[in-house]
């Protein structure tokens, strides 16, 4: 039994949305039946880069996240966890008897947390952490290329010093012979 579900087909053309939409719907009917109990799996389907990330409850309470590819498994999981808990909180004894699709269609946490999950940073600390470093080693194998580019340049600096300086001494050791022989007495 579907008992309620949300869609964010926007990425899909306008006129291909309905033919996803009961696409999705009939690999999830499939997906579920074929999930064992209080078990969650990722099922790759066929058609482009999706994949159908899967929980069943001991009480035979499923849900079914599609997402693409690089949507992390972690964190598909974790908002079906409370997805599920929620609605079991919510519509506790009024789901098992039900032999109609979309009873809950009007369940309103499932489309706010369709929202909230788009961006998987936003949702789970620890992709929010990881994307954190990530960002954090950039910006210091940035600093690092700048430091030994100035390096190189600093150490052409010393060279050209120590050419000038040897000059110098070139000069001053010419300059004190010149002097040297026009002595006025």
């Amino acid at each position: 039994m579907l008992l309620s579900s949300a869609f964010d087909l926007s990425h899909i053309g306008y006129f291909q949305r309905s033919g996803a939409q009961e696409m999705l719907t009939l690999f999830k009917r499939l997906i579920t039946k074929r999930t064992p109990a209080n078990k969650r799996q990722t099922v790759p389907l066929d058609q482009g880069d999706c994949q159908c990330h899967v929980y069943r409850r001991a009480d035979g309470l499923a849900g079914v996240v599609a997402a693409d590819k690089d949507y992390p498994d972690r964190v598909a999981h974790a908002f079906l966890t409370k997805l599920l808990d929620d609605f079991n909180n919510d519509a506790a004894g009024k789901w098992q008897p039900e032999t109609k699709d979309n009873v809950f269609n009007n369940w309103e946490p499932i489309a706010h947390a369709l929202k909230e999950y788009q961006d998987p940073s936003k949702a789970d600390k620890i992709t929010a952490i990881t994307q954190e470093l990530e960002e954090t080693k950039q910006i210091l194998h940035n600093t690092i290329d700048g430091v030994l580019e100035r390096g190189v340049k600093l150490d052409q600096l010393v060279d050209k010093s120590n050419d000038l300086s040897a000059q110098s001494k070139m000069f001053y050791k010419q300059a004190k012979k010149t002097n040297a022989c026009c002595v006025i007495a």
